[in-house]
């Protein structure tokens, strides 16, 4: 047990919450895709620059806070400055864009990313606004720029407030909006005879005009991502210090029995994250009364979904709080080893996790005594070798035994018997990222956001046409129209939605005209489609549904184990089909062979691969079979025309010969 480990547990438990920090740092987020952007090289600038011009000052690496689109990203807060987030930071550019915000006290034009945090009143003098044209151009933005300039050097205080256009306000198709900092004031639609109102009003009268100021807030809701860009990944002190770290693990060991623990997980009403929904105090339950010796728990961080990146990033940003739900699950199912199964793809998803393991047990949170309370529990890590198949739990379990991955008939299932043939409790990333913060605040907290059957938040990766790419976390029974078009910004150049993907290969297509269904299990079920573990594709009328179908069947094949004859034999045989029609060579009876080897695959597939692989053939089926039919009727030209003019800026009817939707 480390002395110091249970003194900063004890300050933070007595404090009732965790520690500000510095009131002074700049951090930069360096992930793997701020890396590839460079946010390695901005962080060694930065750190070698403030060594000679502020040495007192912070320079912190940080994970991801989840602007993909923006990266590499940069925080910066300071005295006598609002806190700003800067996006796009070219290595070039980052020490020049730091001197000027510390010395100068100006904003870059172009780079900054306006708080989601909005306020209501302006307690404090204005110093910097924000303007940003949230629809489609950029000359309104430079025209209410110097419009506001202007009016500031008419009223004599052009010197003291800075007009800075923004890189992205997080409000979209309102017009031009301005931000008024470092109180956060939102005002959206603002037009030229607004100007002069705001600069009198707001910035000089401290008065909020209701008529322009953005009411609505912010549609996520960060638990899973909570500490996600605010802390060092790779320091275990900052985790506990800034990050209520370890506090929940420190209650639980302290005043709750396991049943205590499942009982706190039932009233949340946490479902798995990893695709499947299965309640996780009932698997954690179900692991739990089986009789044996020794139980196992593993985090399943075999991300394989094309454009999927929720586990990596949260297991690079914030990895002691996998570690430290992963430890709290433990003792609720009485397990006395756990492993972390992540595909060898991510290194330094790896390496972070690899770092927390150790950390945790030099700080006594593992080992034979963890925290003095007699609880044993010790924890590794194993590679996957890139096999999709392996995200399937009973192929996870043959990889970590050294075994071929491959599935097994179930039942008996893992709780039952899992790995080494010893009960086990399989959870992914996002399901044990939860559990710290269940918790500490309760499981009725919890279960306070989203649906009646689907509780809490989900973490999506929003990719593909979307204008702003990113990772967010929305309460369940969100629309997808608003995860897309109010958190992304929707498409860019005013283009529409075709349709969205979700679920990944085992998932669906969801057209257009249902975007406004509300997130949940149940309802992306009953559009022929699955939540999967967060992966969440955009397209628009340039993508093909018959292309998407097969790539997606083809990925299947690829990655298909070969075990069972039906997906084995039927994912080649529609793959051969859907070649065979993207060549316009197929015909009617072609369709109806589709749909004949989808339900035999669903039907007798011996594993999750292969009963979802026809989905997203079966989901444009349903929803697109007019462009199927037109690849029969006219071939891949006459196709593609026809799946342009079904797009939804066009009409609905395109040719007599379309073939309309089928249930």
């Amino acid at each position: 047990m480390n002395a110091a480990t249970i003194s900063a547990l004890d300050a933070l438990a007595s404090a009732g919450g965790a520690d500000e920090g510095p009131r002074e740092w700049v951090r930069v987020q360096v992930d793997t895709g701020g890396i590839a952007a460079g946010a390695g090289e901005v962080l060694e600038r930065l750190r070698g620059a403030m060594a000679s011009l502020r040495p007192e000052l912070l320079v912190q690496q940080v994970g991801s806070s989840g602007f993909a689109f923006a990266d590499p990203v940069v925080e910066v807060q300071v005295a006598g400055m609002p806190r700003v987030m800067y996006g796009r930071v070219e290595p070039e550019q980052a020490v020049a864009l730091l001197e000027a915000h510390l010395t100068a006290r100006r904003l870059a034009d172009d780079h900054v990313i306006a708080t989601r945090r909005r306020g209501a009143a302006i307690d404090s003098p204005v110093t910097h606004v924000l303007v940003k044209d949230t629809g489609s151009g950029h000359l309104k933005t430079e025209f209410v720029q110097f419009s506001l300039a202007e009016e500031l050097k008419r009223r004599g205080i052009a010197d003291r407030v800075q007009v800075v256009r923004a890189l992205d306000v997080g409000i979209y198709d309102e017009g031009v909006a301005v931000q008024l900092l470092p109180g956060a004031v939102t005002y959206t639609n603002v037009l030229a005879p607004d100007v002069a109102r705001i600069v009198e009003a707001s910035i000089i009268g401290g008065a909020v005009l209701d008529d322009l100021l953005w009411r609505k807030p912010d549609p996520q809701v960060r638990i899973v991502l909570r500490n996600c860009g605010n802390i060092d990944p790779d320091s275990i002190d900052d985790y506990i210090a800034h990050g209520r770290g370890y506090h929940a693990l420190r209650k639980v060991l302290g005043s709750m029995q396991p049943e205590d623990v499942i009982a706190e997980l039932k009233t949340s009403g946490l479902r798995g994250r990893g695709g499947a929904g299965f309640p996780t105090w009932l698997k954690w339950d179900l692991t739990r009364k089986q009789p044996a010796d020794q139980r196992y728990v593993i985090c399943n961080a075999d991300e394989g979904d094309p454009g999927a990146f929720m586990d990596r990033s949260v297991l690079e940003s914030d990895p002691h709080s996998v570690l430290e739900g992963m430890i709290i699950a433990a003792y609720a199912m009485g397990c006395s080893m756990g492993y972390f199964y992540v595909r060898a793809e991510y290194p330094k998803a790896v390496e972070r996790v690899e770092r927390a393991i150790a950390q945790a047990r030099a700080a006594g949170l593992l080992g034979r005594d963890v925290l003095g309370s007699g609880f044993a529990f010790e924890a590794k890590i194993r590679l996957g070798a890139g096999a999709f198949v392996c995200g399937e739990e009973t192929a996870l379990i043959a990889s970590i035994e050294g075994r071929r991955g491959s599935p097994t008939p179930r039942p008996p299932y893992p709780s039952v018997r899992g790995l080494w043939g010893k009960p086990t409790a399989i959870n992914n990333v996002e399901t044990l990222a939860n559990i710290p913060a269940i918790l500490l605040e309760g499981g009725a907290w919890y279960a306070s956001h989203g649906t009646e059957t689907s509780k809490g938040t989900k973490v999506f990766a929003v990719t593909g046409k979307v204008a702003h790419a990113q990772l967010v976390e929305v309460p369940m029974g969100t629309t997808l129209a608003e995860i897309v078009h109010d958190v992304c910004g929707g498409l860019p150049e005013g283009r529409d939605v075709k349709a969205v993907q979700t679920g990944g290969p085992s998932g669906g297509v969801i057209p257009d005209k249902h975007l406004d269904t509300p997130v949940s299990y149940e309802t992306l079920q009953k559009l022929g489609s699955i939540m999967g573990s967060g992966g969440l594709i955009v397209m628009d009328a340039d993508d093909s549904m018959v292309d998407v179908a097969r790539f997606y069947l083809r990925f299947c094949v690829d990655e298909s184990c070969g075990k069972c004859a039906p997906c084995r034999i039927g994912g080649y045989q529609m793959l051969q089909i859907l070649d065979r029609l993207a060549r316009g060579r197929g015909s009617r009876d072609d369709i109806a062979a589709l749909r004949r080897i989808c339900l035999a695959m669903q039907k007798a597939s011996l594993c999750g691969l292969g009963q979802t692989a026809p989905n997203p053939v079966l989901s444009t089926l349903r929803y697109f079979e007019n462009e199927y039919t037109a690849y029969i009727e006219g071939g891949p030209a006459y196709a593609r025309k026809m799946s342009r003019a079904a797009s939804p800026a066009s009409s609905s009817t395109t040719t007599a010969t379309l073939v309309s939707e089928q249930p």
